[in-house]
């Protein structure tokens, strides 16, 4: 979480609309052999839960039950060049979107796990053009060896801690520049946003 009040939103729906939306992030957790990482898809629930899964043989699986952990989602970012400032006696800086969930995890039931991938397969599944692909489709021995090879999760979510750095210490008309060079270098999403919710 960056340190700047200015880049902090209280904003809740927004947070969970990228959650919602990116539906993927890491999962960061003390283990004995250190600190680890794992980057896993991402599904929110009705009381604000966030449900994964990991390989079993990940270096976080065997750990994860009942510790607290801090599961990380990053939305756009991108470089932001002095040449877009009023002053050019300056020096760059990145504008991103990431949002910080510390909590509690608890290892989901077989039904748990189930029900978590049916509902995350339609969400992803309704995103695309054409006829869905059902869980169905998948033979008992494919959909077994899929249970045998993950653990299902999910953080009760204790602490958000968003950041949304989006140049808003800068005058509208350098937010207006900024946008326009981030869009021009690629950038679309993040120049939106640096439009519609820095201003």
């Amino acid at each position: 979480m960056h340190p700047n009040p200015l880049y902090r939103t209280e904003d809740r729906a927004l947070c969970e609309s990228l959650i919602e939306e990116i539906g993927f992030g890491m999962v960061f957790a003390q283990t004995p052999d250190g600190p680890r990482v794992a980057h896993t898809p991402l599904l929110a629930t009705a009381d604000g839960a966030i449900q994964f899964h990991l390989a079993r043989g990940n270096a976080l699986t065997r750990h994860l039950d009942g510790t607290t952990a801090l599961i990380v989602v990053n939305g756009p970012d991108a470089y932001v060049s002095p040449r877009w400032y009023d002053n050019r006696d300056t020096v760059p800086t990145w504008d991103y979107i990431a949002l910080e969930l510390e909590g509690r995890v608890r290892k989901l039931d077989d039904a748990g796990l189930e029900a978590f991938l049916h509902a995350a397969i339609l969400k992803h599944e309704g995103r695309l053009e054409g006829a869905p692909w059902r869980a169905e489709e998948s033979s008992e021995k494919v959909w077994g060896g899929l249970f045998r090879g993950i653990t299902g999760f999910v953080l009760e979510v204790q602490a958000w801690r968003p950041t949304l750095k989006l140049s808003q210490n800068k005058s509208a008309a350098e937010r207006a520049r900024i946008a326009l060079g981030l869009e021009t270098a690629g950038h679309a999403a993040l120049a939106h946003l640096v439009r519609n919710i820095a201003s």
